[in-house]
């Protein structure tokens, strides 16, 4: 290529005179670091609000938008305050600090109490016993409490124990007051919350002896049996023991929910001394003696017909036959055993078998027939029965011509 003058190549443009400006400098582009990664933010942008903040501001229009339509009716003022708190709960809690919160209390489960087989007792301390749940084992951080109610009193803490390494657990030596003891348990957790208590359990505290009252038989009365029957009244729930001190009998009952008893004993001949006992379910006794004598024991038996002497010439003709049955002591006898034996002269011999109603008496009646022969025909009853034994009375008929 052809070079002009000055060694400018030919297609350059000369360049224009100098004016007396300065001559322009080289600036070298500034080299990126390790230290900053991004870009340098535009000097002109501007920095847009938190996600926060914009929608906190457009519900600041919406507000204030109504407010200046609720400004027509009057309420403006009542309408700023409103949206000033508004504002203002939103703002504290978009920006308030977050508050570590208490502890919470265990809740817990509630214990039992083991009800005592006898709830009376005359000791003046109980021993209690107990278990908890299961998931509070072993944690001695945790206690059982034990708190007593008397009547017309508030419930009053007793006792306090550590829980321990198994689910039971016993309290010894608890006072009791007389009469009514209601017991409950509950369990307290380490921050002093405490359980629902137990279901309740009694303990009655009664020092006093049973009164011991006998209706019958009355002291010193005779008996004419082999055994003597004795009703009485005591406390309810008693045990009874009656013994015989002539002959060494003993025999046993239990006082109904009433407080009456009954019981049967032998007796020796002669006069029988009887002490009655009476033990409470406290375990509190009272005695009472009696005294009573065994009679002969014979029964009373006596038969009689309503007629005895008969006409052959006015047969056929009814007998009736009538056995009156007393106890030793002189009352009828009930549900006797009586075998009737009737002989009619010139007539097989009848037999019948029944036993004395309500008044101590049987009846028996037959016909004697035409046929009948003249002369006397015996009449004759057994009485048998279980406590005194038997008896036999006798009569006779006659016929005559």
């Amino acid at each position: 290529m052809a070079m002009r003058r000055g060694a400018r190549p030919p297609h350059v443009r000369p360049r224009p005179p100098s004016t007396g400006r300065p001559k322009p400098t080289s600036i070298k582009p500034r080299r990126l670091t390790s230290v900053r990664v991004t870009p340098r933010r535009h000097p002109g942008r501007a920095r847009r609000l938190p996600l926060p903040a914009r929608l906190l501001l457009a519900l600041a229009v919406v507000v204030l938008g109504g407010a200046v339509l609720y400004a027509a009716t009057g309420g403006l003022s009542r309408a700023v305050a409103s949206l000033g708190g508004t504002i203002g709960a939103v703002v504290d809690r978009l920006t308030a600090t977050p508050t570590p919160t208490g502890t919470v209390a265990v809740a817990l489960d509630t214990p039992l109490l083991d009800a005592p087989s006898e709830p009376y007792t005359n000791r003046e301390t109980v021993d209690l016993s107990g278990t908890i749940p299961t998931a509070f084992v072993a944690r001695p951080d945790f206690a059982i409490r034990i708190y007593v109610t008397l009547p017309d009193a508030s419930p009053r803490l007793v006792r306090e124990i550590a829980v321990g390494a198994t689910a039971t657990f016993r309290v010894t030596g608890l006072e009791l007051a007389p009469g009514r003891n209601d017991f409950t348990a509950t369990l307290v957790g380490p921050t002093g919350n405490e359980s629902d208590p137990s279901p309740v359990v009694t303990v009655i505290l009664d020092t006093e002896p049973p009164k011991v009252t006998i209706s019958s038989p009355k002291n010193g009365s005779v008996v004419n049996r082999d055994r003597v029957s004795i009703e009485g009244k005591t406390q309810a729930r008693s045990a009874i023991v009656a013994r015989n001190e002539a002959n060494g009998a003993t025999a046993s009952a239990m006082a109904g929910t009433d407080g009456a008893f009954s019981l049967s004993l032998p007796l020796a001949p002669g006069t029988n001394g009887i002490t009655v006992t009476a033990t409470d379910p406290a375990g509190n006794s009272a005695s009472t003696v009696l005294s009573v004598r065994r009679g002969s024991g014979q029964l009373t038996v006596a038969l009689s017909a309503n007629q005895y002497r008969f006409r052959q010439a006015e047969l056929p003709a009814e007998l009736q036959i009538e056995l009156a049955v007393t106890d030793p002591d002189g009352r009828p006898l009930a549900g006797a055993s009586v075998l009737f034996t009737v002989s009619i002269p010139g007539i097989t011999p009848i037999t019948s078998e029944t036993v004395t109603g309500g008044d101590g008496i049987a009846r028996f009646q037959t016909v004697i027939p035409k046929s009948a022969a003249t002369g006397t025909g015996p009449i004759a009853a057994l009485v048998t029965t279980d406590a005194f034994g038997s008896a036999t009375d006798r009569t006779a008929i006659t016929i005559t011509k």
